[in-house]
């Protein structure tokens, strides 16, 4: 154990090298006071593979794909830490979307908040909220307003003191143009629903970090583990998965060279929420496009109607992998999400795949 601070370079430099160490303090003991704090609010240790270690590998999965960069550009105003555990975070809310339906997603804030604001897909999202209020019927004002608070990151004071109306006015006005205007609109084309807490501030994680507990393995498979071993853990655990999958894994972080991502879309290709913002921002889907092969992933569309308007999708998403045995599409449970359809309802549709070996459904498909 380092009985100083390393600095946070010195820290990430040492993920990045694989140092045992280094990962098994930092880079655990960090999560593990995210999980301490996660774990209390949605009781994850009750749930079936949502423990702390299934969930820290996930993390370092994606984490180790993108050679430890998201930790890299962390804004200088938040502690290595707090970002650390921030980026848990997400992780942890991606799983409870997965499990079973008992929980829902995140906040329209928090909806917003996993954007980088320079990213592409943030400035598709601020097109769509401007073609949203486009077509409106809005005030001035009222346009001005969701401008300043949503699209601009305005506080409400600022923005009161703009429009000659108190703050606690503005809250209330603005709220009300969200829930009846702009939220509508994501609950009917994205997969989103909406309530979870607010993203963790500096000053929450000091107080909770009491109450981290430690991972009950990490003093055994990994206290004896060199740097090269660790990573080889992550990888084989990872590997080990995905040769059983003859039926899809609920939650995929990454895909080998011949795999194939495929999810539930709508035919505009606005990938904004669930599996299509995971094959957005991971495996090449391309905003714009709602059908077809797109990267190292699959869109078909769910959200224009009932199940027999995805059937032709359907059918033609298994043409196609007939068409390409030297590729294996990971079928994920489309159209089971905010399109509203059961599994029921959608299974039969893939009755054709049965026979398919280059195709993987979700259980019981």
């Amino acid at each position: 154990m380092y009985h100083y601070p390393l600095p946070e370079q010195a820290i990430i430099d040492g993920f990045r090298m694989g140092d045992a160490a280094i990962i098994r303090e930092y880079f655990y003991g960090y999560c593990s006071v995210g999980y301490a704090i996660f774990d209390q609010r949605y009781q994850l240790h009750q749930k079936q593979n949502l423990d702390f270690m299934s969930l820290a590998h996930q993390y370092a999965l994606y984490l180790m794909e993108h050679d430890w960069k998201p930790l890299e550009d962390h804004s200088p105003a938040v502690s290595l830490r707090t970002w650390l555990i921030n980026g848990f975070r997400y992780v942890v809310l991606d799983a409870l979307k997965w499990h079973k339906k008992e929980y829902g997603s995140i906040t329209f804030e928090d909806y917003l908040r996993s954007f980088d604001p320079s990213s592409n897909l943030r400035l598709q999202f601020n097109q769509m909220v401007e073609d949203v209020c486009n077509h409106a019927p809005l005030s001035r004002d009222e346009r001005l307003l969701i401008d300043m608070l949503l699209l601009q990151g305005y506080k409400s004071k600022e923005v009161a003191a703009r429009l000659g109306m108190t703050p606690s006015a503005i809250s209330q006005k603005y709220k009300k143009l969200r829930d009846e205007i702009i939220v509508p609109y994501f609950r009917k084309y994205f997969d989103m629903t909406l309530e979870t807490p607010e993203v963790m501030d500096e000053q929450s994680l000091v107080q909770a970090e009491e109450m981290s507990m430690p991972a009950p393995s990490l003093s055994g498979a990994l206290e004896n583990m060199s740097a090269e071993p660790v990573c080889r853990y992550m990888n084989f655990k990872h590997e080990e998965n995905m040769e059983k999958k003859r039926t899809t894994p609920a939650m995929i972080t990454s895909l080998e060279p011949n795999e194939i991502f495929v999810f539930g879309s709508n035919l505009k290709g606005m990938h904004g929420g669930g599996a299509a913002y995971i094959a957005y921002r991971k495996f090449g889907a391309i905003m714009g496009q709602g059908v077809g092969l797109q990267g190292q992933s699959y869109g078909i569309p769910t959200m224009q109607g009932g199940v027999e308007t995805i059937r032709p999708y359907v059918d033609e998403f298994i043409a196609f992998a007939r068409q390409h045995p030297e590729l294996t599409f990971l079928v994920t449970r489309i159209g089971c999400g905010i399109a509203g359809f059961t599994d029921e309802e959608i299974a039969p549709l893939f009755a054709e795949a049965h026979d398919a070996e280059n195709i993987v459904l979700p259980p019981n498909w």
